[in-house]
């Protein structure tokens, strides 16, 4: 079927019942959207006097969309925003000065200065934040369903979005994931015409949002988004909608922007005076206003009396804005990382080799079945993670124990549900991320380090981040170029990110239960050619703290640092220089982020020379950041300049022969250290 074809429900504003309209219900819209327009139009005054320090957005035009949306969501319920946000925080219930306390950059405001108009967070309202990035919202709102529904909780989310959004490809994933799994979540579309200056009627092949919720097997309508009481309607049954386990709800509000993009910007290149005329004329206030006197339910007087509350409250307002105080120089790089956990962890004994020798993914699989018996929110996402077990086993048998809510395979979408574990875990559930091979996620790359590295930073902390993402890396096994790729060197380099790359599978299960445990984000790697290797693990619960290196083998003449699959190569070739008389301490980093560069320039200064072993490319690499921390801090414990080994600088090809040639084997490692002490 032809998509233009598909006619989706119109709410007729004629049939809305004047009946069914209390007093106290007009009022309220009619507060929402005079507090909207108030603080809009005085934002901008201040953007003008250089109190606005940067972008100010404003949604002046639109607010009969937050208003009517917002007035069915208790306190509970959950809202995901986009750039031109200030309506949907306010309609939630930011008071105002917290709003415009942050657009002036005050430690008052509502992400305490961090945020700016792009950026507002207000999690004890439920406002879960704004995104200077389109369509993030879309599937963190429903990341928030499936919490929800993980904890059946009658909570509903929320997803303001703009045209432009649509034509994104988080719009698709995001609705056809909330779709096929039912997730409680209205998907509201500001269809204002145009997308910052790019009509929405020239980037659009199908131009009828609404329609587009057929094609993904939901519910969708198109209302007036200049009239409150339609848009009130059908947020109401949506809502209803969505408590009854009916599923997501899409809702294309027609509506228009009367100010510019943002604040300074120019308006009228792309866009005419006249148009920009005729739409004001359509004011969602003023016709508010004339109905609900009209229809006999309300005075002029009353609505006059809300008008002279709410420019009282604005005056307040920006008094309290402009007499705030900036935040303390020191805060800049607090909430990076949630707090410590406050026992120290003791990381138990290796057992002897021979008591208890399982396998690297029998270790991580222990480590996980453990967890998810422990906590009930820790839910799986993947393909093929369900009745198949992974594709490496990870979650072989955990399906029987606990179904498809636990146990969720996915669509080939990996923006999609990375994005959605992101909001789920922002609203209380604690999600496993399985995908399979660390080049698969590079597809969400921007979720991972434009949202989920941020969130608890933008949210001073309000909003943590238990979200554990882990995948296979490495070369090996003829995979070619798209199934060999590691990229712990890129994630380690983003704040807001723990980076792990395990080499034992005695590591790899008590690393993997602290990340089930901890609050921030987690890129848990495990190289392919050790997840058949056995070696000594503990059967009970434990775990070990990130940031903390392991000597594995210890030796007098030359340090070693290795990573992954190359701290096992480098054992080997120290075995084999040891019979030579060099002794070779080997040390594994255990995490790439944060990286434990005490216990290495420790070893550094007894044996006086470093060789970095990685079988990732040299430039820009771990090797070179271990490097620089050793230069900088031990120049004067080296007798050798530092050295490092490393895989090709090329994309990995197929062929065993050529494969074999762009990774170090343990004959390249052992030369490399002769060499150094030789130096």
């Amino acid at each position: 079927m032809n998509s233009s074809t598909v006619k989706p429900e119109t709410v007729n504003p004629d049939a809305v019942n004047p009946e069914t309209l209390n007093p106290e219900t007009l009022i309220s819209l009619y507060r929402a959207m005079a507090i909207i327009r108030q603080c809009e139009e005085q934002l901008a005054r201040s953007h003008q006097r250089g109190l606005v320090h940067g972008a100010c957005h404003t949604y002046v035009g639109q607010e009969a969309i937050a208003a009517g949306v917002c007035e069915h969501l208790g306190e509970r319920d959950v809202v995901f925003s986009t750039h031109r946000g200030h309506g949907h925080a306010l309609a939630k219930g930011m008071p105002p000065r917290e709003l415009m306390a942050e657009l002036f950059g005050r430690s008052t405001g509502c992400s305490r200065g961090r945020g700016g108009s792009m950026h507002l967070f207000s999690p004890e309202i439920g406002m879960m934040g704004t995104s200077g990035i389109v369509g993030p919202c879309i599937l963190q709102a429903a990341g928030a369903g499936y919490s929800f529904r993980l904890r059946k909780s009658d909570q509903v989310a929320v997803a303001f979005f703009g045209d432009g959004a649509v034509n994104n490809g988080a719009f698709h994933e995001g609705l056809n994931l909330a779709s096929i799994w039912k997730l409680p979540v209205l998907f509201i579309c500001e269809n204002n015409q145009f997308a910052t200056e790019v009509p929405f009627a020239y980037s659009a092949g199908n131009p009828e949002v609404a329609s587009r919720g057929a094609m993904y097997g939901m519910h969708g309508i198109c209302v007036d988004g200049n009239d409150v009481l339609a848009v009130h309607r059908a947020a109401e049954a949506a809502v209803k909608r969505a408590k009854a386990g009916e599923g997501p709800t899409l809702i294309e509000c027609r509506t228009y922007r009367t100010r510019a993009h943002a604040e300074g910007m120019g308006d009228f290149g792309y866009r005419t005076r006249e148009e920009v005329e005729q739409w004001k004329q359509r004011c969602p206030l003023e016709s508010l206003r004339r109905r609900a006197i009209a229809l006999g339910k309300v005075t002029e007087a009353d609505l006059n009396a809300v008008d002279s509350e709410v420019a009282a409250i604005i005056a307040e307002g920006q008094q309290f804005a402009e007499s705030g105080p900036w935040p303390e120089a020191a805060s800049a790089t607090t909430h990076v990382y949630s707090a410590p956990c406050g026992t120290q962890i003791q990381e138990p004994e290796i057992p002897a080799v021979g008591t208890r020798d399982i396998t690297w993914m029998k270790a991580t699989w222990e480590a996980l079945a453990f967890e998810m018996e422990r906590n009930p929110n820790i839910f799986v996402l993947g393909e093929g993670i369900g009745k198949r077990g992974g594709n490496f086993k990870t979650t072989e048998g955990l399906f029987d124990r606990y179904g498809a809510e636990r146990l969720r395979d996915t669509p080939i979408a990996e923006r999609g549900f990375v994005g959605l574990a992101g909001g789920a875990a922002m609203t209380g559930a604690r999600p496993v991320v399985d995908f399979m091979f660390a080049d698969f996620v590079l597809d969400s790359v921007g979720e991972i380090v434009n949202q989920i590295a941020k969130i608890q930073y933008m949210s001073s902390g309000r909003i943590p981040m238990p979200i554990l993402l882990r995948g296979c890396i490495g070369i090996g096994h003829s995979a070619a170029t798209h199934h060999s790729g590691s990229y712990y060197t890129m994630y380690g380099h983003f704040p807001g990110l723990r980076v792990v790359v395990p080499s034992s599978a005695y590591d790899a299960k008590g690393l993997l239960t602290h990340a089930l445990r901890c609050q921030d984000p987690v890129l848990f790697l495990e190289h392919r050619e050790l997840l058949s290797v056995k070696g000594p693990v503990p059967e009970g619960d434990y775990e070990i703290p990130f940031g903390k290196a392991r000597i594995v083998a210890e030796g007098t003449d030359v340090t070693v640092v290795a990573i992954a699959h190359m701290v096992k190569l480098s054992v080997e070739a120290a075995r084999l220089l040891d019979a030579e008389g060099i002794s070779v301490e080997v040390i594994d980093p255990r995490t790439i982020s944060p990286l434990d560069t005490v216990t290495i320039l420790s070893s550094v200064s007894k044996t006086g020379r470093l060789l970095i072993v990685d079988e990732t490319f040299a430039p820009f690499g771990v090797g070179a950041e271990i490097a620089a921390v050793i230069a900088d801090e031990g120049f004067d414990e080296l007798d050798a300049p530092i050295r490092r080994l490393n895989g090709a600088f090329s994309p990995t090809p197929y062929s065993p022969a050529l494969e074999a040639a762009v990774v170090p084997d343990v004959s390249q490692i052992s030369r490399a250290i002769r060499d150094l002490w030789s130096e």
